[in-house]
């Protein structure tokens, strides 16, 4: 699992879908932002792409690797690799980003106004089968609990029930988003020039742009 202050693993990736085949470890003492989103997440297309767009611009020839992961953690039907390879290619949304962008007059003949620049991978996704193992189901709970294990034995129990049926709805566990403990997107991921993991944010971080012009002065 990446624990931030120490090295960041490398993303655990499908396929690389725009941009070279390359991962944290092949970018020398660049800082590393990656963009974790989802083709069927509208937020991340109204909002967080385009700012991770403008600073990739900004910051590209300072010392800046950006990386895109389309992962999948709902929606499994449209955050595909079809739907993300018709997107990089095309510009073509679908879903609730599609109804979004189209309300918010934010889309051309139902197609991107703005083309992602950086490389795009596709996270790895792994067939659900069988119960979680306890370290996996540890590793969860306490992301979004804090003190669980402190907790009396009747609530943990209650939770750890909860999980199994969790993973059990899903169809898919995303690797890279599992393992950097995202709890949704877009979220990114902020690694330093010496390959340290430095900040995990989910939703808008109206600081990575000064986040990242720290770790490039360092």
């Amino acid at each position: 699992m990446a624990v931030i202050g120490e090295k960041a693993p490398n993303l655990k990736l499908g396929k690389w879908v725009q941009g070279m085949d390359t991962n944290l470890d092949n970018e020398g003492d660049n800082v590393k932002l990656v963009e974790v989103f989802q083709v069927n997440c509208p937020g991340c297309f109204m909002h967080s792409i385009p700012e991770i767009i403008n600073i990739y611009n900004n910051y590209k020839s300072d010392g800046l690797s950006v990386f895109g992961v389309a992962t999948a953690f709902e929606d499994y039907d449209k955050n595909t690799l079809e739907n993300l390879e018709m997107l990089l290619t095309t510009g073509e949304v679908v879903g609730d980003t599609k109804q979004a962008l189209t309300q918010y007059g934010q889309l051309d003949d139902g197609k991107l106004q703005f083309k992602i620049p950086y490389p795009v991978a596709m996270d790895s996704l792994v067939k659900e089968a069988g119960d979680p193992s306890k370290e996996k189901m540890n590793a969860f709970i306490n992301n979004q609990i804090p003190n669980f294990e402190s907790q009396p034995e009747d609530y943990k129990n209650q939770i750890y029930e909860k999980v199994k049926q969790y993973y059990k709805s899903k169809e898919y566990s995303a690797e890279t988003f599992e393992m950097y403990s995202l709890q949704g997107t877009p979220s990114t991921i902020l690694v330093d020039r010496n390959g340290i993991l430095r900040d995990v944010s989910f939703g808008q971080n109206t600081n990575l742009e000064s986040m990242v012009q720290k770790l490039l002065n360092e």
